[in-house]
């Protein structure tokens, strides 16, 4: 997991060559995802595990339109554990959005 890097192959097969269709998917991504991590970390602050793995569940369909694999697989349990009052797998999870951060911020 942790040597996975984020990459655009998969938006490059939706894509099927259309740039425009690219740059606004990830001008999309852009967006909306540090909206998403300041949910993610209100909600887990204020210890609303429920609203916090609604927010994971958003996040995770990015982590795998990123190509982050393994990634993707780790949050689908990461919200399993949220749902069942456990959220020890924050840091995991924090390291992931700031993999992404970076790379859409480049």
């Amino acid at each position: 997991m942790h040597n996975e890097q984020p990459n655009i192959n998969y938006i490059r097969q939706l894509s099927g060559g259309d740039i425009e269709f690219e740059e606004k998917m990830l001008s999309i991504l852009q967006q909306e995802l540090p909206e998403e991590i300041k949910i993610y970390l209100n909600t887990l602050e204020i210890n609303n595990l429920h609203q916090t793995a609604e927010i994971v569940h958003k996040i995770k369909h990015k982590i795998s339109i990123l190509g982050l694999e393994k990634s993707y697989e780790y949050t689908i349990q990461y919200e399993k554990e949220l749902l069942d009052g456990n959220r020890g797998g924050h840091e995991d999870f924090l390291r992931i959005l700031n993999k992404m951060s970076e790379f859409l911020t480049k």
